[in-house]
């Protein structure tokens, strides 16, 4: 694959099984250079092969299809160029669709009421005089923040505390109905200058300081689950709950107001009304202590009691979309050894694996035994499938033009032992030919994150121009129980460093056709940590790219939207430890030509982290460039914008063509182009 051929990447979404079981509808979205932004439609894709699928919308973007319980209505969002997203919704037929919001901050998520009359959703609130508010006013000319707590602002989100996330519910109207029209002329004298809306009002159900968000309404339609931060001294802590509000308005009341500190991250009731299952992440006495900590599953009943964990949260992480199945029974996927897995649970504890393998599950949706799931695997970027007697078929093929326009290498399982005995697990992607090819090693970010078998672009991109793409997953990495991730904690830089320059090593004793002595490490965010870091203690590398890097502990503290609770979470919160585990500490050691890569607006790693190491390498006579990104945050590489995405690859080869030329990327007059 090369960088050009960005927009061939189509995601598929988590599908929306029609309920009479014939067929789903998925959101298919890709970058765009002429738009420079992502689009995408919904399609309509059948269970029987028969009928191929077909792009049942034509807005700019549109996602999140979901269809009423009685299958009559197809909701989803749709997006302009601006980004704003608004709830449309169509006949489950076919039909033109209308939008029911006009949010001045759009629509971010929402859930069907059971009599299919009501949708609750979630939107952003703005304080009045921001955002666009009160006329004339821009960004710039807004009054100053006054700061008081430590939760203000979030990356790619900035400020959050004067524009919580609200619920709203709306009543659907009849899609079929005649439109309203706008009054004009003597219908209009005497109903004032503003113009009426033609929407359904949409009635407000929550108000507090906090976002409140994975609304979804109770079986019997009276009351909306969300989660939220409603406790006293949220503030102090990450700790989320589970709460409920009248469906018509009311008070929020906490489902289990006296539980230990934990992160919920959602909640869904089962089909029969009974049971309330909910993920969630236990935080330890002060609320903070997340490293490591794999979300687990939990069933309550709904008209109160005891929870019981369903999963093993030793060795399982559970995540959304939770998906009701059968009367009292639930879809969940788990992250598991580089692959992500759809398990199926009911709220007696039995459970079974519905798919595993080399791929990685998106989420599913089901109607009585039909499961229909979206996936990816070394050759698809996402494709949607149906579950039939254990075993998974394709419906679609919208990877179809990328396997044949791109070239698409297939990863190699591979596990390397450390010199404490400990196994390093992760795949390396080899260019064609006999080589020898130099080698990248590459470091993921997290670190409590994975690499998986499925399609990934950049090791993609890597291979295509020439280099052997190492990828593993060291003590830190989610996916291989609590025990692996929490491996790191205070002590980072240590078995982690360890691992990576393990798995480097027994790679280039398993793969003959790998140049030993022509290597180069790059990673972003925990990776660009754990690059600077590495070439802090190791000058074997040709060259490095730090990227995003979490770099320096102290700093961090003070500049990162989770900075006042992450580094010490996982460093210690001493002077000393933040010391003993920071690249900018080991930073003078450095003698590897450096690539610095940031993003303006990257909150997570604000962008000082990635200037000071600059300047540092450029202090001492390192070879080194700062390449940034205006407009950009934390999530540049995954989400950028498609014009920046390709600069980014394009600026990455020309620094290793400089530094580590391969044969399809031959050495240049220079490293990064100057812009």
């Amino acid at each position: 694959m090369k960088a050009e051929q960005l927009p061939l990447l189509k995601s598929v979404s988590s599908p929306a099984a029609h309920p009479d079981g014939t067929r789903a509808v998925v959101s298919v979205t890709r970058p765009d250079f002429d738009a420079d932004a992502y689009v995408g439609q919904l399609w309509s894709v059948a269970f029987d092969r028969a009928f191929p699928p077909r792009r049942i919308t034509r807005g700019f973007r549109d996602t999140a299809p979901a269809f009423s319980p009685d299958g009559k209505v197809l909701a989803f969002l749709r997006a302009t160029l601006d980004g704003k997203s608004q709830l449309h919704i169509v006949e489950a037929d076919g039909g033109e669709p209308q939008a029911i919001t006009e949010r001045k901050l759009g629509v971010s998520e929402f859930s069907w009421a059971p009599d299919s009359s009501r949708i609750v959703f979630s939107s952003r609130v703005p304080e009045e005089g921001r955002y666009g508010t009160v006329e004339g006013v821009g960004a710039g000319g807004e009054d100053p923040r006054l700061i008081t707590d430590n939760q203000y602002r979030l990356n790619g989100l900035g400020y959050t505390a004067d524009k919580p996330a609200q619920l709203f519910v709306v009543d659907v109207p009849e899609p079929g109905a005649e439109p309203p029209v706008a009054p004009v002329g003597r219908a209009a004298k005497g109903r004032g200058t503003e113009a009426p809306s033609l929407l359904p009002a949409a009635v407000q159900l929550t108000f507090g300081d906090a976002d409140h968000t994975s609304p979804s309404f109770s079986r019997s339609g009276g009351s909306v689950y969300f989660v939220a931060s409603l406790h006293q001294g949220h503030d102090a802590d990450i700790a989320s709950g589970i709460y409920r509000v009248p469906a018509a308005g009311g008070e929020p009341e906490a489902v289990r107001p006296d539980t230990a500190p934990q992160a919920v991250h959602e909640v869904r009731e089962s089909i029969d009304g009974e049971w309330l299952f909910f993920t969630a992440q236990d935080l330890g006495e002060d609320g903070l202590d997340f490293v490591a900590r794999n979300t687990a599953l939990y069933v309550i009943p709904a008209r109160g009691g005891k929870a019981a964990m369903l999963s093993d949260v030793e060795g399982q992480d559970i995540s959304g979309p939770l998906e009701p199945f059968g009367a009292d029974g639930v879809l969940g996927l788990n992250t598991n050894r580089g692959s992500v897995e759809l398990i199926k649970w009911a709220a007696d504890g039995g459970s079974a694996v519905l798919l595993k393998g080399p791929r990685v599950a998106g989420g599913a949706s089901a109607v009585r035994d039909v499961v229909a799931v979206s996936v990816s695997d070394a050759s698809s970027n996402g494709e949607l499938g149906v579950l039939e007697q254990g075993e998974l078929r394709l419906l679609t093929d919208f990877s179809g033009a990328l396997r044949a326009e791109a070239k698409i290498l297939s990863p190699q399982e591979f596990t390397a032992t450390g010199n404490d005995g400990y196994p390093v697990h992760g795949w390396a992607v080899l260019p064609e030919g006999q080589g020898p090819h130099p080698v990248l090693l590459t470091i993921h970010g997290g670190p409590f994150a994975q690499y998986t078998a499925a399609f990934f672009d950049e090791a993609q991109v890597y291979a295509e121009a020439g280099y052997a793409v190492l990828m593993c997953n060291p003590r830190g990495s989610a996916g291989y129980g609590q025990a692996h991730g929490g491996a790191i904690k205070e002590k980072m830089g240590t078995v982690d460093m360890a691992d990576v320059l393990a798995f480097l090593d027994g790679a280039l004793q398993a793969f003959p056709a790998m140049d030993r002595e022509s290597t180069g490490i790059m990673g972003g965010s925990y990776g660009g940590y754990l690059t600077a870091w590495v070439i802090g203690h190791e000058h074997r590398f040709k060259a490095a790219i730090v990227e995003r890097g979490f770099l320096d502990p102290v700093s961090f503290a003070g500049s990162s939207d989770i900075g006042w609770f992450f580094g010490g979470q996982y460093t210690g919160g001493s002077p000393d430890q933040m010391a003993a585990q920071s690249p900018m500490a080991v930073v003078t050691e450095v003698r590897t030509p450096t690539l610095v890569i940031h993003s303006e607006n990257d909150l997570r790693c604000p962008v000082e982290q990635g200037q000071r190491y600059f300047a540092a390498l450029k202090a001492q006579g390192v070879e080194t460039a700062l390449l940034l990104f205006p407009g950009e945050d934390h999530e540049l590489s995954r989400s950028g914008t498609p014009h920046h995405r390709r600069q980014r690859f394009e600026q990455i080869l020309a620094w290793w063509a400089k530094y580590l030329p391969s044969a399809a990327n031959p050495s240049r007059e220079s490293g990064p182009v100057r812009s």
